[in-house]
């Protein structure tokens, strides 16, 4: 019986957890889903990934009227995928910030990655019908973005490329706590086809450097010490280049992108497939792999929901025959 496209068979819903990182500070996970930040200021709270519709936002803010009344004003974007930023109208924030190149994205190729996720997680975009449209940013920053919430000083930060072009993390220096979004996953495989492999270490080194104590993955449980914190980076780490370096290998070896996801696709199981969407990303993490080898394409190409289905489909039958 062949494999459902993607996250399509991914059906059951997932435990939520409402962690509380620090005063004020708050991870909302559920079991390898995409996850939300939440930060209390004096006046204020800011949200971190908005979930992917504005139904599915309903029980983040939820959470938040659990233990604060004080306003949603601030809306951050870690980067541009659909399933992390189409729930924003729900918190009817004043600003939603993001990276200037998340912002290019948006505008370069936000509809089409709109349609293709929607294909890919039909549970994640439950009541899709009350998405009113892409979310646009209203405040661009470059590299970096100072907020002060009454005394609470929250950094916005750019820090390079990796999961994306534009990927940001919020860092609040005094707690220690970091919001890495995609750039970190624990116990949940990266998404890297729209990624940049070559530099996207560099910039986890970066994170490292801040020395966080507590930090909130992409995807996974909330970390709450500094010895958990590494773990993640570096497990990030070890599967990036794992996968980079075998398939970079195949291709100058004159490999076609089929014997590469062949050949890497066991390997990367043995050690990584027993995290969350394994199987979901590996074709789309193998196919931008091969593309950014050798720098055919320095950028990711843009995903549509046609191309989705080709590429992973035609990469399942080479497992499924061997």
């Amino acid at each position: 019986m062949s494999k459902k496209f993607a996250s399509q068979g991914d059906l059951e819903p997932k435990k939520v957890s409402f962690t509380e990182l620090a005063e004020g500070l708050y991870a909302y996970t559920a079991e390898g889903d995409p996850n939300t930040g939440v930060v209390i200021g004096d006046d204020s709270v800011m949200v971190i990934d908005t979930q992917a519709t504005p139904v599915m936002a309903q029980d983040v803010i939820r959470r938040i009227r659990e233990v604060t009344d004080k306003p949603i004003r601030h809306v951050v974007l870690t980067h541009y995928h659909a399933v992390r930023v189409l729930g924003a109208s729900a918190y009817e924030p004043v600003n939603i910030i993001a990276s200037r190149p998340t912002y290019e994205l948006i505008v370069e190729r936000g509809q089409q990655d709109y349609e293709s996720e929607v294909g890919r997680f039909p549970r994640l975009f439950e009541g899709v019908d009350t998405v009113p449209g892409l979310t646009w940013p209203t405040v661009v920053f470059e590299r970096e973005l100072t907020l002060f919430m009454g005394k609470r000083e929250v950094k916005i930060l750019h820090l390079g490329k990796g999961h994306t072009k534009g990927d940001t993390v919020v860092w609040l220096p005094k707690e220690k706590v970091l919001f890495a979004g995609d750039l970190v996953e624990y116990g949940a495989t990266p998404y890297t086809g729209d990624a940049y492999h070559e530099e996207w270490p560099s910039t986890l080194d970066k994170l490292l450097a801040l020395g966080p104590e507590k930090l909130v993955p992409g995807r996974g449980d909330a970390l709450l010490t500094p010895e958990k914190c590494r773990e993640a980076i570096e497990g990030t780490r070890s599967f990036l280049v794992d996968m980079y370096e075998s398939v970079k290998a195949g291709k100058a070896a004159g490999k076609s992108l089929a014997e590469c996801y062949a050949e890497t696709y066991p390997k990367l199981k043995a050690k990584y497939g027993h995290w969350v969407i394994f199987d979901h990303c590996l074709p789309f993490d193998i196919t931008r792999c091969y593309d950014e080898a050798g720098g055919e394409y320095p950028d990711p190409r843009v995903w549509t929901a046609e191309r989705d289905k080709e590429m992973w489909h035609s990469l399942q039958e080479v497992i499924a025959n061997q």
